[in-house]
């Protein structure tokens, strides 16, 4: 009789190819679940709260697998991570009910955007924040932020997976806009985001924070539901998932 694991997983996402398992198997799913595969003998499905994109991070992903084979959790913890790169890391584990689905199970999650506003990106911030060299207004990109917060129809901040999302209505609780010298984070808590819309919300409030779109356009777009012809999509390497609650 299988058991459920719940994980808590953290990876570097710089050199891994999303989440989501694809045909040359380097995936952060994909490395998962040929560790459990070493661990238990047997093939093993494992199910994550969301599909990160290429190169974006995660600080506490979740996700759940049913095993036949029964060890501790702390045994599951320490063969897991004797197993996978470096740069992926299980950081809890434990059992629960078969009640429990990382991603139907979710109530939200939080994002975090980091943007690093200065002349010159430290190298060990090279694929782990944006760098923008031109001077940044915080205050719009305070300002602009508040628009996002609400019930909202984001189908103009979501990406095309080849056809419309089906539900576009989504709620976003808060906005959180920070500085510390010249690291901006940018934090994002809803009860979900649509395909790369937390990149698109964060180009757009880059565009107005740089003088390069009026605020009232994120309105209009909010409510409109058309999508612009241009859009700019942030890059994956500032993007952290920082919790999926539940």
């Amino acid at each position: 009789m299988s058991r459920r694991l719940k994980l808590i997983v953290a990876y570097d996402g710089a050199r891994f190819a999303g989440w989501q398992s694809q045909s040359h198997r380097d995936t952060i799913q994909d490395h998962l679940e040929r560790a459990f595969e070493r661990v238990s003998g047997g093939a093993v499905r494992v199910h994550g709260a969301g599909r990160t994109d290429a190169g974006v991070h995660a600080l506490a992903q979740c996700a759940h697998v049913d095993v036949l084979k029964f060890l501790p959790a702390e045994s599951w913890i320490k063969a897991l991570n004797a197993l996978l790169p470096s740069a992926i890391r299980v950081l809890r584990c434990r059992y629960v009910s078969k009640d429990f689905h990382a991603r139907l199970s979710a109530k939200g999650k939080i994002y975090r955007y980091r943007i690093w506003a200065a002349s010159i990106l430290p190298p060990f911030e090279y694929r782990r924040a944006w760098h923008i060299a031109q001077p940044i207004d915080l205050k719009t990109l305070q300002s602009a932020a508040k628009h996002f917060v609400g019930t909202l129809d984001f189908a103009t901040f979501a990406a095309n997976r080849g056809k419309r999302e089906p539900i576009t209505l989504g709620t976003i609780n808060s906005v959180r806009v920070r500085q510390k010298g010249p690291c901006i984070t940018i934090e994002f808590d809803g009860d979900g985001f649509l395909y790369k819309m937390v990149r698109l919300m964060v180009g757009a409030l880059v565009k107005c924070a740089l003088g390069k779109m009026r605020i009232e356009e994120i309105t209009s777009r909010l409510h409109s539901g058309k999508v612009a012809s241009t859009r700019f999509v942030a890059p994956a390497e500032g993007l952290y998932l920082v919790r999926v609650r539940y």
